[in-house]
């Protein structure tokens, strides 16, 4: 059967816009190492949490296997494996060589390769270069190479896929023109850079994000010194004011912002903003325990953490800063750490709150989950009177970091 392009990686990133492209018409065929998530894909099952999609799977035709053979039979090969750090903020490549080194058996002349993950300055002509090394093609001229990077936020692709401007960057026109007939089923708005270009633009979007964030967590930090809080001044300084503060107070990772600075950061030889930022955002678990201890001891008391996934409304784990905190929780020696998250249904120890909340004497909510928000009342009414709350996102809208129900 022929393709007209092949997902090679079918997770967070590559499983939604093969599903999509599928849904716009392009036959689509995907490639994982994963064998539990190759046979929930072909079970018609989504094998995470994604908006929409759990009914986009049962409708559109679209399977994956281990195989890289299907390649002799697809015009358009899209890579989306992970891009991590390394250790001492170096770029990891193992991943994406480990494709190409794979992809090499099978390429052929007209083949048309576009990088689709996040990655370092410089990383497609790094491909470009070992392709032109360890074959006899040509980029531009045998075979066709870009960059067209996703700027989608996890739980909302089904929308964004299809409504973003898609960047494509690319050495030669007919690499161009061939990425952009593939997404030209998705989205109108098609924008041609260099392949440098849209690897800044992708990670200039999530530093800043991430920044972002930092400074607002940094104020936050500073307001606490002074015993007040920064979900009250925002609230005030934001009030009709031209030029407010922008951001949220809250735990900034995941599997991009947590780690796409360092990719800009590994090309400076000192310390800069972006440093800056990953310790302000890293340093928010400890934060709270520390302040916590303001209020009340945290030895030999039960603690509940609300919230292990990265971000809200997420199944996805990954980077998560929750897991820090508990670390931090840990080293104060409590009674008992209750974890619930709605959302992930893989954590171990994964309590529902009515089963612990009426014994626990600190909650931490710690992602804003819209359940937390729905329901906190419900929460709030059934803890001890003493109990302390942590609620780093204003989940409860009381404008108050640490409070108690006295």
């Amino acid at each position: 059967m022929e393709y007209d392009a092949v997902i090679i990686g079918t997770g967070r990133v590559g499983l939604p816009l093969g599903l999509s492209l599928a849904k716009n018409g392009l036959k689509v065929t995907g490639i994982d190492i994963n064998e539990e998530m190759i046979e929930k894909v072909n079970n018609k099952e989504m094998p995470f949490k994604e908006k929409g999609y759990e009914e986009v799977i049962k409708k559109v035709n679209f399977e994956i296997s281990s195989s890289y053979l299907v390649i002799k039979n697809c015009k358009n090969i899209i890579i989306t494996v992970g891009t991590p750090l390394a250790q001492h903020i170096e770029i990891d490549l193992q991943f994406i060589k480990n494709v190409i080194n794979k992809l090499i058996q099978f390429l052929e002349p007209n083949h048309n390769i576009i990088l689709r993950s996040t990655i370092a300055p410089n990383t497609t002509e790094y491909i470009k270069n070992y392709i032109e090394k360890e074959t006899d093609f040509i980029v531009g001229k045998d075979i066709f190479l870009s960059f067209c990077p996703e700027r989608i936020a996890e739980g909302k692709a089904l929308e964004e896929l299809e409504k973003l401007p898609q960047i494509i960057g690319a050495y030669d026109n007919e690499s161009f023109n061939r990425a952009k007939n593939v997404f030209k089923v998705l989205v109108k708005d098609i924008i041609q850079v260099t392949p440098i270009e849209a690897e800044l633009i992708k990670l200039f979007c999530n530093a800043t994000r991430y920044m972002q964030f930092s400074v607002v967590n940094y104020l936050a930090i500073i307001a606490d010194n002074f015993n007040t809080d920064i979900h009250k001044l925002l609230e005030i300084i934001n009030k009709d004011y031209p030029r407010p503060i922008y951001g949220k107070v809250g735990f900034c990772a995941g599997t991009c912002l947590r780690k796409d600075y360092g990719m800009l950061n590994e090309y400076v030889p000192y310390s800069d903003m972006l440093i800056s930022a990953y310790k302000i955002n890293e340093f928010m678990p400890k934060f709270l325990v520390d302040s916590t201890k303001k209020y009340t001891e945290i030895k030999n008391k039960n603690v509940a953490v609300l919230g292990y996934a990265f971000k809200r409304n997420s199944d996805d784990t990954r980077d998560s800063l929750s897991p820090k905190l508990v670390r931090y929780l840990e080293r104060e020696v409590p009674q008992n750490i209750y974890i619930n998250d709605p959302y992930v249904s893989t954590l171990e120890n994964n309590i529902g709150i009515k089963d612990f909340i009426n014994k626990t004497d600190i909650v931490y909510i710690v992602v804003n989950h819209d359940l937390y928000e729905k329901y906190f009342d419900n929460i709030y009414d059934s803890a001890k009177k003493e109990t302390l709350f942590v609620d780093l996102w204003n989940v409860s809208k009381k404008n108050k970091i640490f409070f108690t129900k006295e």
